[in-house]
């Protein structure tokens, strides 16, 4: 077990790439602390520990990554608008950044100073093709607050590189999780808008969130010891 022995700590864990994260740190041997806004989503997740909590609450969400000292932290918040910038508004783009980067921000500044005192740690980051890394239609909000999660990563690694502190992130394409179906079935046409979906992916499919978390364990295990700072694409070949 590649994580045996490792604590680890992971948030927005009920469903999707969150949980998919979670179930497959536990296989690998980790203690995973699993956490989300709707704690009946939590129920049958195999991990040691799991219960309700706001993401955006910094109180609380410092709290808790405190008292679980993980060395591993996976940080999955977040939440997609669609539109361009000219139909995005304020409370769009402050609902974003509050769920999609303030949660990383203060989650890493809580597990750090644990992690430093072990003398190692891994940060894994959930961004987005749509970001920094491409230009996607409609996703303005999402796209923007996706690319601070990258400078975020890269600005943390490179802060604490010599000091055992690994920080990377994962930019997904498009994955079948039950995120996309509610925004698929917001269209009022669901079967048309998952046609086009599928047809836009290079592979002819979308990615499953067990493939996510296949590569998140990677970033969390000694595996990936020679690799920090990077944004790792998994996209189905949508950025070819």
């Amino acid at each position: 077990m590649r994580l045996k022995g490792k604590r680890a700590f992971v948030t927005a864990a009920g469903q999707g790439i969150g949980r998919a994260s979670a179930e497959a740190l536990a296989r690998e041997g980790a203690h995973v602390t699993a956490t989300d806004l709707k704690g009946a989503l939590l129920e049958g997740l195999a991990v040691a520990d799991a219960f309700a909590l706001d993401a955006t609450d910094k109180a609380g969400l410092t709290q808790a990554v405190r008292a679980a000292a993980p060395d591993v932290l996976v940080n999955c918040t977040g939440v997609v608008h669609s539109g361009t910038i000219l139909e995005s508004t304020d409370d769009d783009f402050d609902f974003a950044m509050n769920l999609n980067v303030r949660p990383h921000f203060h989650a890493i500044r809580a597990a750090l100073p644990g992690m430093l005192e072990r003398g190692g740690g891994s940060i894994v980051n959930i961004a987005s093709v749509a970001s920094s890394v491409m230009g996607v239609a409609n996703r303005f909000v999402y796209g923007t607050t996706k690319a601070a999660v990258i400078g975020l990563t890269k600005s943390v690694a490179r802060d604490f590189i010599t000091r055992g502190i690994r920080c990377n992130c994962v930019a997904p394409g498009t994955v079948d999780s039950p995120s996309l179906h509610g925004r698929l079935q917001a269209t009022g046409d669901y079967d048309k808008a998952m046609r086009e979906f599928v047809a836009r992916q290079p592979m002819g499919r979308l990615g499953t969130a067990d493939e996510i978390g296949s590569l998140v364990v990677y970033l969390a295990s000694d595996e990936s010891a020679y690799m920090t700072g990077q944004c790792v694409v998994i996209d189905g070949g949508m950025t070819v």
